[in-house]
């Protein structure tokens, strides 16, 4: 029953010019020269143990490639095609593979745009938050509206016809005007692909500490309607809480995230999750968060592996499956964590009864009020697992 997904692989690039006070990710100020060659050779020797650790019998091709931080920008495009070259060789790419860079849109980074795309990258992922300086400012972003655009721009000029727009909103003393505006401004550039995503507050951030006042609840549900609606007028249809796309342009490896499929993740911090058919098993590894010690050789790079339980899967499945407006089958969910539907049919039901869930045409799908308490959506999930 349970049968191997889409093979994706995350890099991940820990270094950033400056943290930002809302970011949760694994990253860190860049304090002196970065040490690209070594941290491409680590990332090499890596990449070599995962390919080495897999089945015997596992042929699967890449199906995508994101390299994401940090900065991913910071380091050279020579770099870049180094670690993807080494992934080519050592696991193989599928013909129409789909290749993410993130960048952000500082001048030096916008500059080596056609660089990246010569190095084998085929879609850019540029951090934008927001075109307002006042905006970027309280957000600790150390570009300006003027760049922004600006990087929109290089990234249109080196060849890129397939890029992905980050923008938040939520912000602080945003008003829905200012929100429609940077929505407005972003659309103006033509992306196949914008992640449009609320502002929260994270543990262990600066704005953690310090709280910043964010717009009320009002302000921001009026936001997210009208900005919604803007959107899918200029043809970006929501495929998922926060993403938006062209048709046929969804991001392919954040799909392979959502729809439960394996990935094998490099770097400092990555996270990888792999199907093991001989063992009917799914297990999870992280890689060690310090960059110093990732790159240490003597080390085991991997910090933790365990097994995702064949009682864990159902609900880790549908944490993802229910984010996207696709749904899935029950042929998906018994593929994927090696469990009968009937584990969760009952349930299903229930939820569609309370106008939380819907069945057509053999897909489950989320209703769009199910999309606004999501949370408690799956929480009655977990419950069955409690239960």
């Amino acid at each position: 029953m349970l049968e191997r997904p889409p093979l994706s692989l995350y890099v991940h690039i820990p270094w950033c010019i400056r943290k930002c006070p809302y970011c949760d990710f694994n990253s860190h100020q860049q304090r002196t020269t970065l040490p690209e060659a070594g941290y491409v050779a680590a990332l090499i020797d890596d990449l070599h143990h995962e390919a080495d650790s897999r089945d015997e019998d596992d042929d699967r091709k890449l199906d995508s490639v994101f390299i994401g931080g940090g900065t991913p920008s910071l380091f050279s495009a020579s770099a870049i095609a180094d670690m993807l070259s080494a992934a080519e060789k050592t696991i193989g790419f599928n013909e129409d593979i789909e290749i993410t860079l993130e960048a952000n849109p500082g001048a030096a980074e916008a500059t080596r745009f056609a660089d990246y795309r010569k190095a084998g990258v085929n879609r850019l992922s540029i951090g934008i938050q927001s075109f307002q300086d006042d905006k970027l400012k309280s957000l600790g972003r150390v570009h300006d509206g003027r760049e922004a655009m600006a990087a929109v721009e290089a990234c249109r000029k080196a060849g890129f016809d397939n890029f992905n727009l980050d923008l938040m909103h939520g912000l602080i003393q945003q008003s829905v005007d200012d929100g429609l505006r940077d929505l407005e401004r972003a659309v103006g550039f033509s992306p196949t692909h914008l992640s449009w995503y609320q502002l929260t507050i994270e543990p262990n951030t600066e704005f953690h500490s310090r709280p910043p006042v964010l717009p009320d609840d009002s302000t921001i549900g009026s936001l997210q309607e009208n900005g919604m609606q803007l959107l899918e007028d200029a043809g970006l249809h929501r495929y998922e809480v926060s993403a938006y796309a062209k048709p046929g342009l969804e991001s392919r490896h954040n799909l392979n995230y959502w729809r439960f499929g394996d990935y094998l993740g490099v770097g400092a911090g990555a996270h990888g999750k792999y199907t093991c058919l001989p063992a009917k098993g799914v297990t999870r590894n992280r890689k060690r968060k310090q960059p110093e010690a990732y790159m240490a050789a003597d080390i085991n790079r991997c910090a933790e592996q365990q097994r995702v339980s064949i009682e864990e899967r159902p609900f880790e499945f549908l944490m993802n499956a229910l984010r996207l407006k696709e749904g899935f089958t029950k042929q998906d969910f018994e593929k994927r964590t090696g469990v009968t539907f009937s584990h969760i049919g009952k349930k299903v039901e229930y939820l569609s009864s309370q106008g939380l869930l819907t069945t057509s045409d053999g897909r489950i799908t989320t209703t769009e009020h199910g999309f606004r308490v999501l949370n408690s959506l799956l929480e009655e999930f977990l419950e069955i697992d409690r239960g």
